[in-house]
């Protein structure tokens, strides 16, 4: 019961926050914004299940994770919205949601992008807040191993998302394609430290017993969106349609787990 209850806590607070940023976002008719509150609201749930929680080791490697994970995250993400602006995605969300249904934008936004992604998020966010409720000792090889993954994985994406920035910011780079650094290796430096980092994360909870094994569920579908639906495919796509490079660059590097160039692309 107190997962239940805990659980239903994290749901009424994020799901309060969800419906205000909507209507923020109905005033300035731009959802964009909402891509920062994916992590920072992962690290928002990390914490107020710490509060709740018996905040035993287990608990405080979960929030300290899960908070550094978020909060870098929403960081760069805001900032990238305030430089660049409305996110052409979901512009045409919305414009295709007014052609094909007549719907408002209001009406669109709030069931395309902030319902959807407070579920998503919600459910991606299991490890960290059922893996706090469990009572824990000291933190055993398991958990290690798994803040060892984390810390990799949000190490590497910040490294990858750096290496972008100065990239897109020269401006003799336009056009171009960057395959240097991390971009050498993955084409997806940040999805990929996305993932590590929820791995990592599970591995922590699942240490603590069977309800916080059962959240695997979390970096799994994490996983698959970041591999098949609003991650890889996206990019990509846009990528092919700017970039007459790209598909070079898509022949000789891997899409996703970090690998050597292939030779004689």
């Amino acid at each position: 019961m107190e997962i239940v209850s805990v659980l239903a806590v994290n749901a009424v607070i994020s799901a309060a926050v969800f419906l205000g940023l909507w209507r923020y976002a109905v005033a300035k008719q731009d959802p964009s914004f909402i891509d920062s509150w994916w992590g920072a609201g992962m690290a928002l749930i990390a914490v107020l299940t710490f509060i709740q929680s018996e905040r035993g080791p287990h608990a405080l490697a979960l929030t300290l994770l899960g908070a550094a994970w978020g909060l870098r995250l929403g960081y760069h993400l805001i900032r990238r919205w305030r430089r660049e602006g409305p996110d052409r995605r979901y512009s045409r969300m919305m414009a295709d949601a007014k052609e094909t249904k007549g719907w408002s934008f209001a009406k669109a936004s709030l069931i395309y992008v902030f319902s959807l992604q407070a579920l998503l998020q919600f459910i991606v966010c299991l490890p960290v807040q059922v893996g706090q409720l469990a009572p824990s000792a000291a933190l055993g090889p398991l958990a290690w191993a798994g803040v060892a993954v984390a810390i990799f994985g949000i190490v590497f994406e910040t490294i990858g998302d750096a290496q972008l920035e100065r990239f897109k910011a020269d401006p003799t780079k336009a056009g171009k394609v960057l395959d240097t650094g991390l971009w050498r290796y993955t084409r997806h430096p940040n999805y990929f430290g996305d993932a590590c980092a929820w791995w990592g994360i599970y591995l922590v909870a699942a240490e603590t017993g069977l309800p916080g094994a059962l959240t695997i569920v979390g970096p799994i579908l994490l996983t698959f969106l970041l591999t098949r639906v609003s991650g890889v495919p996206t990019t990509e796509g846009s990528m092919r349609r700017k970039r007459p490079d790209y598909e070079a660059y898509v022949a000789r590097t891997s899409g996703f787990i970090p690998m050597p160039p292939k030779r004689g692309n």
